[in-house]
């Protein structure tokens, strides 16, 4: 399987790196990606408040089949217990996960789940109303060759 994957920044990221930072991200530290180009696009010009240009980075994704890859469908128990395992700094077994993201709402109500001030079903209840979207993580080198950087377009107009 081939297919497009965008990453939205504020600089050209020709050979993507994983870098671990002060934060784990939801499917923990890797190189993120989204198959939705207006999601990215968000990304590039969040990334250019702080800095710079907003980005949108292409690239051609191959499927390594060797691969070990964590596929969450939609929001469930198990996409949940992973996002609080992984936010909380465990780290996990992947070359490549894909699945919803917890945009900021969504991540404020599993942070609730962690505290213990919401249960898991009203987690669920919150959230339903919300619209995850997707994200795919990178997580190992082998993982990062399956990557081919097409182009960099510098962005000019906001997306809502």
């Amino acid at each position: 399987m081939i297919m497009f994957l965008y990453h939205g920044s504020n600089e050209i990221v020709s050979t993507p790196m994983i870098l671990i930072t002060q934060y784990a991200k939801d499917f923990s530290w890797g190189f993120y990606t989204t198959e939705r180009q207006a999601q990215a696009e968000k990304w590039a010009f969040r990334k250019a408040q702080l800095s710079g240009n907003p980005i949108l980075n292409i690239y051609e994704y191959t499927e390594d089949a060797s691969l070990n890859l964590r596929l969450f469908q939609s929001t469930s128990d198990d996409w949940l217990d992973f996002v609080a395992d992984c936010r909380s700094g465990k780290l996990h077994k992947y070359d490549i996960v894909s699945g919803p993201m917890a945009d900021d709402t969504i991540w404020d109500y599993v942070q609730d789940y962690l505290d213990g001030s919401i249960s898991r079903a009203a987690f669920f209840e919150l959230a339903r109303f919300k619209h995850p979207t997707h994200q795919m993580s990178f997580h190992t080198i082998a993982a990062l060759r399956t990557l081919r950087f097409i182009e960099a377009k510098e962005l000019t107009r906001h997306v809502k």
